[in-house]
């Protein structure tokens, strides 16, 4: 069994009587013996017994008060021997009057048949809850029960001593209540504060003890709720220490943060538990579960939420990486991976992938007898990996179908056990909500893209559209200025006389034609180089960062090419002329749509020279230009 690391082994000693409050654990105490009493506060000891190798020490307390002393939770027959003997080290036994029993399992009440024939006092109480005393009867003792919750929830003890009962219902029985030493402020607690402690440790020196309080509580307490509202009924108590019935006794110092730690914790861990109730194990899977909801809850970019998720398994298992498949329209699934930064890319998945997207819970579990595949190489998606991996499907709830399947890649076979089963069990519905949230902002963040680039780009050509241009080139431009080297070159293209085509052959040879003409463009000019379909037969091309003569040559390099250009349809064999305007920019306009202007009036003017030809903007056209 794997323990908590031992938590505040720091030695303690027995002080001076006299002073308030813990007692224990001052810089320069000397050792202390738990062979003997040990005075923990002003007339408190601790008479408990350390058993060697015992993760579950249990402790005994007494509140030294003259003949009218008390005795908290008696002990076990195991212990009571040592209780007994260090108690005469303290008090006379015939001394205590009161024995306090906050429940009545035998680590606390066993040695009970024991001590009654010791105590001949006839005033000696039993002191309890009802419910506690409806048990303990069946031990048929001579004491007399004083009933907590039938005595105004406090006892007042000689000399002014006043004990306080709070009802903690429920944590961990239905009668549960804890005792407060208002003279000390020491709050012997029951089974709250308890911890696991794999040395004796009777003071906790450091927050780190939290660890050790954890798993005790995880699995002892019914639920973070009833845990929560017991922590609750205590924050009035103006707490000075805590004296639990397991683990260590917890200081001034760490008492509010012991308690704000505890009331968060996730309990119940014996709901998580299928065969193995091992509570160490169960803490483990607890922790990682409530990790995994942490991660769901911090993260919004799936990239972070998948390394997190990837390093919270490998606590378990070697895995080395993690990926997904989510199925989607048309038989294409989202592919979630490294490869792509977690940003989803729709693919046709991988043939093991596609034959489990889809299957029911009953062929899954058909085809496997656990809830993965095993990890053998025969298991593995072929195609994608050749090293072992698990496949954890992953059911959309409403059609109890496999949506999406997660795959752990592992650096080492594992053992496809019924333990890394449950484990993987566990998680499948934290990476389910996570990965179909995923699903549906991917699939938007597609849609959005394919529409956006439904509208950029023009239907028939494949070529950007003006959206495109008002929406983008003013920026690339804008860039290029900051270089007032870079050159920028607009040159606006038209078909001649295109009309006739549609005319004599229809819209099918005009579409044609168009085609042939953006094919001829795109290949003309660079990948920088922008290519718009401005309207009708008329085509845009913004240069960036070029020459006036580099731009003159583009020009009639695509003029010339076209004039080759044979474009067959409708059974004949169409030639194609172009006419081309130029204009720089920045010239004397500052705007994009100025310099297109310009390069209007050139092509006006390569229309009018005869078509088939470029012509370069110059002043002299604006200053003579018509209204074009």
């Amino acid at each position: 069994m794997t323990l908590p690391p031992e938590q505040d082994t720091a030695p303690v000693a027995t002080p001076q009587a006299g002073t308030m409050g813990l007692r224990i654990g001052r810089p320069g105490d000397p050792p202390f013996d738990p062979d003997h009493a040990i005075q923990i506060a002003d007339r408190v000891w601790w008479v408990g017994h350390y058993i060697e190798n015992d993760i579950f020490q249990c402790h005994t307390y007494l509140i030294e008060n003259g003949d009218q002393s008390v005795l908290v939770d008696p002990g076990s027959r195991v212990s009571f021997p040592h209780t007994l003997r260090k108690i005469g080290e303290v008090i006379p036994l015939g001394h205590i009057r009161y024995f306090i029993c906050h429940h009545q399992d035998p680590d606390i009440t066993a040695c009970l048949p024991e001590l009654d024939p010791m105590i001949t006092r006839k005033d000696a109480l039993l002191v309890t809850h009802w419910r506690c005393a409806v048990l303990l009867k069946h031990y048929n003792l001579r004491f007399k029960f004083w009933l907590v919750d039938e005595n105004d929830w406090r006892l007042d003890l000689e000399g002014g001593r006043r004990l306080r009962f709070v009802f903690t219902p429920y944590a961990h029985f239905p009668g549960a209540i804890c005792t407060f030493d208002e003279l000390t402020g020491v709050l012997f607690s029951s089974d709250l504060f308890g911890g696991f402690t794999e040395n004796f440790s009777l003071l906790a020196t450091s927050e780190g003890y939290f660890e050790a309080l954890r798993p005790f509580h995880e699995h002892y307490m019914p639920s973070r709720d009833i845990l929560s509202f017991a922590i609750s009924q205590l924050d009035p108590l103006p707490i000075r220490a805590i004296a639990p019935q397991h683990g260590s006794i917890i200081p001034d110092h760490l008492v509010r943060f012991m308690m704000d730690k505890v009331r968060s914790l996730d309990c119940g861990l014996y709901m998580l538990a299928q065969k193995n109730t091992n509570f160490l194990r169960l803490s483990l899977l607890n922790k990682i579960l409530r990790d995994i909801t942490n991660t769901l809850v911090l993260y919004r970019d799936f990239q972070d939420i998948a390394t997190a998720l990837l390093g919270i398994t490998q606590r378990l298992i070697p895995a080395r990486a993690l990926s997904f498949y989510a199925q989607a329209d048309d038989g294409k699934a989202l592919w979630l991976a490294p490869e792509n930064r977690f940003r989803g890319e729709l693919v046709n998945p991988p043939e093991t992938v596609a034959k489990l997207l889809g299957l029911t819970r009953q062929d899954w579990a058909a085809r496997h007898s656990l809830n993965f595949a095993a990890s053998r190489a025969s298991e593995v998606i072929e195609a994608e990996v050749a090293h072992p991996c698990l496949l954890v499907p992953l059911f959309a709830p409403a059609e109890g179908r496999i949506h999406a399947l997660a795959i752990l890649h592992l650096a080492d076979e594992v053992k496809a056990d019924d333990d890394l089963a449950d484990v993987i069990e566990q998680m499948t519905l934290p990476l389910q909500v996570s990965v179909e949230r995923e699903v549906i902002y991917r699939t938007m963040d597609l849609q959005r893209n394919q529409f956006y680039e439904q509208s950029i780009h023009d239907p028939l050509t494949g070529l950007f559209t003006r959206t495109f241009m008002n929406d983008t080139i003013n920026r690339q431009i804008s860039i290029h200025n900051r270089d007032p080297a870079a050159g920028v070159a607009v040159a606006l293209v038209d078909i001649d006389h295109f009309k006739s085509v549609n005319d004599t052959y229809g819209h099918d040879a005009g579409d044609t034609v168009l085609k042939r003409l953006a094919k001829v463009l795109r290949q003309s000019v660079r990948s920088a180089d922008l290519v718009i379909r401005f309207g009708g037969e008329e085509f845009l091309i913004v240069l960036l960062d070029t020459t006036t003569a580099s731009a003159d040559q583009v020009a009639e390099n695509i003029r010339a090419a076209v004039e080759a250009l044979e474009i067959p349809t409708s059974g004949v064999v169409l030639k194609k002329t172009i006419s081309i305007g130029i204009s720089e920019f920045p010239t004397d306009s500052d705007t994009l749509w100025q310099a297109v202007k310009f390069a209007d009036v050139a092509l006006y003017q390569a229309k009018e020279g005869g078509r088939n030809r470029v012509v370069r903007f110059n002043t002299d056209m604006w200053s003579n230009k018509k209204e074009y």
